[in-house]
């Protein structure tokens, strides 16, 4: 932090609320202490002197009569297509928004002046809201601001880094087990250096901190090697000298050593019972809550299931049944998954061979005639007889691991697995559809990846299972 440099880190727990209610009334403060605590320790352990930075909370001057009037102010003058339109990448969007999520950007730009800062530092899907202040910002009499920005790490799953979808992003507080498991998913295609997170990572976080980066890997497989630039890193990957395996591995230990202070901080009796009410556990439902009438219906929704571009590795006729494929599928994790598919009579088996498919990845794996299936390859069917088959086609040009999911419902967490017994995607199931176009949809939502629609080749109007 240079010396001349003043920092001012904003806790907007108000825009919490107002983005689609991201954090209840009762939790906004406690939350807030614990951003506070784990920054801290965050910035301690890599050196960074604290006494240039300053915390405010949002609701500190937001509900002021004059930061209100400003708002009534700047409402008067922008429309609803600019403030969409200048939220877009950083409100969630859903079908029918609510105005709050319509107020988020004035918002932003507001507190550019009641900060009375001299520049605002954010990610690239702050651009728009940035550029939406400085065109409003000289409406109301305030200055415009200077604006900086830094590239968006992909997600450790290969799309965009989410809070709501857990297996995409470290947290500061994960135990080394879960730093393990969420980098053994993680999406680390051989030679591909696109959407790639655990690059992204080494790039972004790990080379600016260290100035280097070493790979770990035995004698027989070349032993260790210590880079000094990222690009040369990247370029052995891409050439598929550097395994995915010993990247990952790798990474493993780079990020523990830094976690490593944050979490002995986090390891006193204070900050635990700090971090437990801030995000208290789901799971630990209150005495006599749990199967009482009173309680809530589990919701069904479509983020509750994993679905993934795959690729199809190979396929082999199983053993012991005539009528079942049992394929070898990469959805981006350090081995590919087993899946045991009734596709014989429907689609020949070069015609699965190396295309993508999209994989519904957390059932329960059950055995089919003594092999585990460990996924379940969604494909198109036909209504009536004589019936056709189709495997849903992801969009040209997605990878392996990239999360499939149903239109506003981008956000949300998966199931870790599905219960057999409440039938979730069973009910989730009973509404997919294949529309008069042959595209996938749940309700008449399209089912989609980042780059587009999911769509079968030619089955109009037929289900999907």
């Amino acid at each position: 932090m240079h010396p001349l440099c003043q920092v001012t880190i904003l806790f907007a727990d108000l825009h919490a609320y107002l983005d689609n209610m991201k954090a209840p009334w009762e939790l906004l403060e406690l939350r807030t202490r614990y951003y506070e605590q784990v920054i801290k320790a965050m910035l301690e352990s890599i050196g960074v002197p604290l006494d240039r930075l300053k915390f405010v909370r949002g609701t500190d001057y937001q509900l002021s009569k004059e930061y209100t009037l400003d708002v009534y102010r700047l409402s008067s003058l922008v429309t609803q297509h600019d403030a969409k339109k200048a939220g877009a990448e950083v409100v969630k969007q859903v079908e029918h928004p609510l105005l709050s999520g319509l107020l988020y950007p004035g918002l932003q730009a507001l507190d550019e002046e009641y900060l009375k800062v001299d520049a605002q530092f954010g990610g690239v899907d702050q651009r728009k809201i940035f550029t939406f202040a400085e065109k409003y910002l000289p409406s109301l009499g305030y200055a415009k601001r200077v604006h900086l920005m830094n590239p968006m790490v992909p997600g450790l799953t290969g799309s965009k880094m989410s809070s709501s979808e857990e297996d995409s992003k470290i947290d500061l507080l994960d135990r080394k087990e879960d730093v393990k498991k969420k980098l053994k998913k993680a999406f680390c295609e051989p030679g591909n250096v696109e959407n790639n997170g655990v690059l992204s990572f080494i790039k972004h976080v790990l080379f600016p901190l260290k100035s280097e980066f070493v790979v770990l890997r035995e004698e027989k497989w070349g032993g260790n090697k210590t880079y000094t630039d990222y690009e040369a890193l990247e370029k052995d990957f891409a050439e598929q000298v550097v395994h995915p395996g010993d990247l990952k591995n790798s990474v493993e230990v780079a990020l523990n050593k830094l976690l490593d202070p944050i979490r002995e901080k986090f390891n006193s009796p204070e900050l635990k019972k700090l971090s437990s009410a801030a995000y208290p556990n789901p799971s630990k439902a209150k005495p006599g809550e749990k199967g009482t009438k009173n309680s809530e219906p589990e919701e069904v929704i479509p983020s509750r299931l994993d679905i993934r571009v795959g690729k199809v590795i190979s396929v082999e006729k199983h053993p012991d049944a005539d009528s079942l494929y049992v394929e070898k599928i990469d959805v981006g994790e350090a081995e590919p998954r087993t899946v045991v598919s009734g596709l014989v009579q429907f689609i020949p088996r070069e015609q699965l061979q190396d295309r993508l498919v999209v994989l519904l990845c957390n059932l329960k794996p059950q055995k089919m005639r003594g092999v585990e299936s460990q996924g379940m390859v969604l494909c198109a069917s036909s209504v009536g007889e004589p019936r056709q088959v189709e495997p849903l086609d992801p969009p040209a040009g997605c990878c392996a691991g990239e999360r499939v999911y149903v239109e506003g419902y981008e956000g949300g967490e998966p199931d870790e697995e599905l219960k057999p017994k409440k039938k979730v995607f069973e009910k989730l199931q009973a509404d997919f559809r294949v529309s008069e176009d042959c595209v996938a949809q749940w309700k008449q939502r399209n089912f989609l990846t980042k780059l587009g629609r999911v769509s079968c080749k030619s089955l109009k109007g037929g289900t999907i299972s």
